[in-house]
């Protein structure tokens, strides 16, 4: 990716394809030189766009020499106070695709470059405008399908995870420059970094940066949507479920045991949080080579689910069985992540009061019926709650892969810090691991980066942001 700031550069800022308007951005030294050269007001008078106010409207006509493109909308941005902090101009015209084409070809002719995918955003990082993890947070914030997953983008966008970075780096920049200067005077073997200070500095930034590292699997799971396997034996109405959570006919359902021998998958949003739901084969033996290959991806599905439904038919429940499947499934996910919802169905078709008396049904289930859609608001309440259980209670939430990896590196640099506080090594060895520590927590912020990093983050972003 190129990373010249001496280039004026251009592209589409809404999505390709017809529509109602588009809106071209230019950014850079020469867009008010560009834009000057094509642009007149309606009464034809030609506008110095230098020496004009920022952040002001202007409607004229767009023109290729003696050809009217379009009538548009100019607006301006002077610097810094822009989107990049450069001069930028936002071109709204109609949003023709032949129109669209027309005036980029025109802005190319003038020297204007095609911007690369998340040019934009790029230069407003480079200028100093936002810092690296703000920026990957307008990816997260385009991308945002619930309004959770906005929520935590906005806050990181607005400095929130910044800020606990920079606390983090400042608290070790100090005692980095104490190291530091220790290795200035080592001959004369004198402490200026208070050792009982460092330790107990060292533990707090250990205790946040664990809480931020388990914030991640919470706010990971948010990111992508919630993953819920819905299993059990066959027969057992889960597919009648997922079709009902759904309000449409999205899987087959059938009399005949063992319907269903792939996946199906569909997604529900349910107060903000967005829920991925897995209908999947019955947990059976079979001889089926398919029907096997279908339990087989259900386990799989199961040791990724954050919330395992698991179901049984009230109309044929054996209890020694039931208990059996729950303890082979207990014994197969890690209750750190997943929560295993017992949930029991087909209750319109048995006295459930008689057979509870009777010790018939199991405990601790809740009791619904898929096909009378009697139930499903306990159900989506207690799914809720397995959501919320899991949450840090914390306003500020990894949700990026890229920061969990730089947290956990700086927090194994932090741990062989603390060995070598207690185990008295050298100044130099502290101030090594000092260093790497500042390093990881660095990458976050993009106090260091380089082309690379810039290029994997960046090339991910839409073209006109």
């Amino acid at each position: 990716m190129k990373n010249n700031l001496a280039d004026t550069i251009c592209a589409l800022a809404t999505p390709a394809g017809t529509g109602a308007i588009a809106i071209i951005r230019i950014s850079g030294p020469e867009a008010f030189t560009v834009i000057q050269q094509v642009f007149e007001t309606a009464k034809g008078r030609k506008i110095d766009f230098e020496n004009i106010k920022s952040h002001t409207l202007h409607f004229g006509i767009l023109t290729n020499k003696e050809t009217i493109i379009d009538e548009v909308l100019i607006s301006v941005f002077k610097k810094p106070h822009s989107y990049t902090t450069e001069d930028t101009v936002e071109i709204s015209c109609h949003g023709s695709v032949y129109i669209q084409q027309q005036v980029l070809e025109l802005l190319y002719g003038l020297g204007a470059r095609p911007a690369q995918a998340g040019e934009f955003t790029m230069r407003a990082f480079l200028n100093g405008r936002m810092d690296l993890s703000q920026a990957e947070a307008v990816a997260d914030l385009i991308a945002t399908q619930d309004a959770n997953v906005h929520r935590i983008a906005m806050q990181q966008l607005r400095g929130g995870f910044s800020n606990e970075i920079k606390k983090l780096r400042e608290a070790l920049i100090h005692f980095a420059s104490l190291i530091e200067l220790e290795l200035d005077f080592a001959e004369e073997d004198v402490e200026f970094a208070n050792r009982k200070e460092l330790k107990k500095l060292v533990s707090g930034l250990q205790f946040t940066v664990s809480g931020l590292l388990d914030s991640f699997k919470y706010g990971n799971v948010l990111k992508n949507g919630i993953p819920v396997v819905i299993t059990g034996k066959p027969n057992a109405g889960k597919s009648t479920l997922l079709n009902t959570l759904l309000n449409e006919d999205r899987a087959i359902v059938s009399e005949i045991a063992g319907t269903t021998r792939d996946v199906i998958e569909d997604e529900l949003v349910l107060e903000g949080y967005r829920f991925r739901f897995a209908d999947t084969a019955g947990l059976r033996k079979s001889e089926d080579v398919i029907e096997q290959m279908g339990v087989e991806r259900t386990l799989q599905h199961m040791t990724n689910a954050a919330v395992i439904i698991y179901m049984s038919d009230a109309t044929t429940f054996d209890k020694e069985t039931y208990e059996a499947d729950l303890e082979a499934i207990i014994n197969n996910i890690d209750f750190s992540v997943q929560h295993l919802l017992k949930v029991m169905n087909k209750t319109d078709q048995v006295d459930v009061k008689k057979l509870q008396l009777e010790g018939k049904l199991a405990d601790d289930v809740i009791y619904i019926s898929a096909k009378s859609k009697t139930g499903i608001e306990l159900l989506k309440d207690a799914l809720l709650n397995k959501i919320n259980a899991t949450s840090t209670g914390s306003e500020t939430l990894v949700i990026n892969a890229r920061h969990a990896v730089a947290l956990q590196k700086a927090n194994e640099e932090l741990l062989n810090l603390m060995d070598g506080i207690t185990n008295k090594v050298t100044s130099d060895l502290l101030a090594f691991h000092i260093r790497q520590s500042l390093y990881h927590l660095s990458e976050i912020t993009g106090d260091i980066y380089t082309d690379d990093l810039l290029e994997n983050i960046f090339s991910k972003f839409c073209i006109g942001k």
